[in-house]
């Protein structure tokens, strides 16, 4: 069971914003995924709790920030209850998509593992609903996938295989690298793995 921290940046000046404190693991139903995050000071200021079934398809999704809340799952497309901080407010939304993101490592993880590319796969087109902090609104957001490469390396322990994604905005056609071994981030925009307890898991 993988256990750490990532570091989360601003994607444009690179400032520090959180630290996620993470541990992860595949089981009986798929993948699940939880979280606390901390601010600089570490004080906390939110967590994420994901679980997806053996296709990678989000079975459950709750996400905590700015004393806001939503729950989601993948049901006609995507669906989720947004709450506001005062609890009064839920607001339900659902939208044909495939799957959620957002800024937690999490959602890249499961982005990969809902599309099970290989090198020789075809970009792929994916639709997906991301939470944006701090309040959690939702926005609908087209991305392509792509595996450019997959290398295995030796370790202490066993051999390690790194995959790297070109994902694709395809609003604005920004591109940028993901760099995933099992189901921990390496490397992304705004991510940097901190510290790492144990090995990453290998789905099968």
């Amino acid at each position: 069971m993988p256990r750490g921290r990532y570091a989360l940046h601003d994607l444009h000046d690179h400032t520090l914003l959180a630290h996620e404190h993470f541990q992860c693991a595949p089981g009986p139903s798929g993948w699940r995924y939880v979280s606390q995050l901390t601010t600089p000071t570490g004080e906390h200021s939110g967590s994420v709790d994901l679980t997806l079934d053996d296709l990678g398809r989000p079975l459950r999704l709750e996400l905590h920030a700015s004393s806001w809340q939503v729950r989601g799952a993948a049901l006609d497309g995507v669906t989720w209850v947004r709450t506001d901080p005062t609890g009064t407010d839920a607001t339900e939304g659902n939208t044909p998509a495939h799957a959620f993101t957002g800024t937690s490592p999490a959602f890249l993880v499961a982005t990969a593992r809902l599309l099970r590319l290989t090198p020789s796969t075809a970009a792929t087109r994916v639709r997906l609903v991301a939470f944006t902090d701090p309040v959690l609104a939702p926005r609908t957001v087209d991305q392509s996938w792509a595996l450019v490469n997959s290398e295995t390396h030796p370790t202490d322990t066993a051999p390690l295989t790194v995959d790297e994604y070109q994902v694709t905005a395809l609003d604005t056609g920004e591109q940028h690298t993901v760099h995933l071994a099992g189901d921990v981030v390496l490397a992304a925009p705004g991510i940097e793995l901190e510290d790492l307890e144990s090995p990453p898991s290998t789905f099968t």
